[in-house]
């Protein structure tokens, strides 16, 4: 069986980002049918539709990349309740115009983590029904991270916190049947 395409979305711009981090923990976990490729968004010029006819190369190699995959795991902060800016953006740019939406027919896992008690809940409800407007399958229940601590990490990046491990590769295990069913059902 060849393994599904996964596109790996960080919903930040920051280089020290903790959610960063979580998404290079998470692949970790991911089981051999998926392989992940860093899908990058912060070099993305904001949406604009005067643009359209000449769209920048950033654009096409973000949308094409997206295009390229079965699946997708985005990995994101939470910004006054909401999805971040950065985030909003290859959003918008990766379903336009409506016929040349790369996020439709995708299936997408969310996760994100904050320093703060309740994680990314509002954020990632945010994007899960922008996701579902543009037709992606979202995988159902929720994984945010909260109380995020620089040592639920080791050296290598991987998760040391054995209640998160556990808990995200039981997700990423989900993740992986649902992509391959939708897969095999296309």
């Amino acid at each position: 069986m060849t393994a599904l395409q996964v596109g790996v979305i960080v919903g930040s711009n920051r280089r020290e980002s903790i959610n960063r981090k979580l998404a290079h923990a998470i692949t970790l976990l991911a089981p051999p049918t998926l392989a992940c490729q860093d899908i990058r968004i912060d070099d993305l010029p904001m949406y604009n539709g005067d643009l359209e006819g000449a769209r920048p190369a950033e654009v096409n190699r973000f949308t094409a990349a997206v295009a390229a995959c079965d699946a997708l795991l985005v990995v994101t902060p939470e910004h006054n309740r909401s999805l971040p800016a950065v985030l909003k953006n290859a959003i918008d740019w990766g379903s336009k115009p409506s016929d040349k939406n790369v996020w439709r027919d995708k299936v997408a896992a969310i996760t994100g983590t904050s320093p703060g008690a309740i994680g990314t809940a509002v954020g990632q409800q945010h994007l899960r029904q922008i996701l579902g407007i543009l037709g992606v399958t979202v995988l159902g229940g929720e994984a945010y991270i909260g109380g995020f601590k620089p040592e639920w990490l080791d050296a290598e990046g991987a998760l040391a916190n054995e209640s998160t491990r556990v808990f995200l590769q039981a997700y990423m295990d989900r993740f992986a049947a649902l992509a391959q069913a939708l897969k095999s059902a296309r």
